[in-house]
């Protein structure tokens, strides 16, 4: 079992460069250049919401990423817009501009071909389901292990 569970975390890292990867070569397909696919992966998960950095940080885990650094360069190539808050000076929220929207649409398309096919080559919702469920399992044990590790 020792050795099945390291082989399933290290499938897990494998499995979430390799998305990364194919979200590049799907960039490079639609010749967007000053995107990289960390980038994409926020923006998608920002989608039509309006959110501070924070909430971004905390809905997306991006893999050996700065948040604030891939926000920025967003911002600078346009595809993002940071607003501050009227609330809270020191708070800011970021927005998709139209060019982000665009992109955001082609990676949804992206998105639903890659099921498509998933479907195609005999993967069933409910086994994506089941992973998913217990993939949240192990997040879950993973985060209980560390809350527990600092006591």
């Amino acid at each position: 079992m020792k050795e099945a569970y390291f082989d399933l975390v290290m499938l897990l890292e494998r499995l979430h460069r390799l998305f990364l990867e194919i979200a590049k070569s799907e960039l490079d397909r639609f010749n967007i250049r000053d995107l990289s696919s960390i980038q994409a992966m926020i923006l998608y998960n920002i989608g039509k919401s309006q959110l501070t950095v924070g909430e971004i940080s905390n809905r997306g885990y991006y893999l050996g990423s700065n948040v604030s650094y891939n926000l920025k360069k967003m911002i600078d190539n346009g595809y993002l817009l940071q607003e501050q808050s009227l609330h809270d000076r020191r708070s800011s929220q970021v927005r998709l501009t139209s060019k982000g929207i665009k992109v955001l649409d082609k990676l949804d398309t992206t998105l639903q071909k890659q099921v498509e096919s998933l479907i195609f080559n005999g993967l069933k919702d409910s086994e994506i389901q089941m992973m998913l469920s217990k993939g949240r399992i192990l997040e879950s044990f993973w985060s209980n292990m560390l809350v527990n590790h600092f006591r």
